[in-house]
């Protein structure tokens, strides 16, 4: 007879909320797997009734959404809890942002819709701001990559090295100036596999114009959503509202 785990089965999953969160300062540095370690122990000393898996180790049930990478800062991290019994948005997230450590912040909890969260994410925003470039410099390699149709770079992934097109996921690039020693690039990119990363668009920019920055730039992603036709991300925890048809953040504490 197959082994089966003493005790009765977990609770079933009676509700799931959808979670957005910031990954800032220091703690940007952090891998998703530190992310997902910390966030577990969260939620113990939250006392969020989390949904478990069942068998020998259960744990509880967590999806993770295309985390940005190491090093990268984000406004726009999400993560969906399935949970054991219902629970008001706004008291879980006031809860799980005091059990996070700063840095790992929360911003808004929503419940979910009928629609998966993978089905509601195809771009990101980035903000790369880059001291010691100036804006003539950056405008030029950005017109120069803006005009190919197609620029690969390599990366070493989890498969092996990988040759893949840049150009066909960035949806549009603008460039600023902070002040005359730092520019400022907004990237927007469609999801692809593999994933186009900040330091792959600065490969690609210099590929087609030898485009160094003296000093490693600092990215962070502005938002991850759906492509709207205007060239937007869109918010994808927007369409869950609480019972007040209000989307439940910071902004309403």
């Amino acid at each position: 007879m197959p082994r089966r785990p003493e005790g009765p089965p977990p609770p079933p999953v009676v509700a799931r909320v959808r979670v957005r969160f910031a990954k800032r300062g220091r703690l940007r540095f952090l891998s998703h797997r530190d992310i997902a370690r910390t966030f577990e122990r969260a939620l113990r000393r939250a006392g969020i009734p989390m949904a478990y898996s069942a068998g020998f180790s259960p744990h509880p049930r967590i999806s993770w959404l295309g985390a940005a990478p190491t090093g990268a800062a984000s406004e726009a991290e999400y993560v969906e809890l399935a949970l054991a019994e219902h629970c008001d948005p706004r008291a879980l997230r006031l809860a799980l942002d005091a059990a996070l450590p700063p840095g790992l912040d929360v911003l808004a909890c929503a419940p979910v819709t009928a629609t998966p969260l993978a089905e509601l994410v195809d771009a990101s925003r980035w903000r790369l701001r880059m001291p010691g470039v100036g804006l003539g410099d950056l405008t030029a390699a950005v017109a120069a990559l803006l005009a190919r149709d197609r620029v690969e770079v390599e990366r070493v992934t989890k498969d092996g090295h990988r040759r893949f097109d840049v150009r066909q996921a960035v949806v549009s690039m603008v460039c600023r100036a902070e002040n005359d020693t730092c520019a400022i690039l907004d990237v927007v990119v469609r999801h692809t596999t593999p994933a186009v990363r900040p330091d792959d668009v600065l490969t690609a920019l210099c590929v087609v114009a030898v485009f160094r920055p003296p000093v490693p730039p600092e990215p962070i992603r502005l938002g991850q959503g759906r492509l709207l036709e205007d060239g937007t991300v869109a918010d994808p925890l927007m369409p869950d509202r609480d019972d007040a048809g209000r989307l439940v953040s910071r902004l309403d504490a």
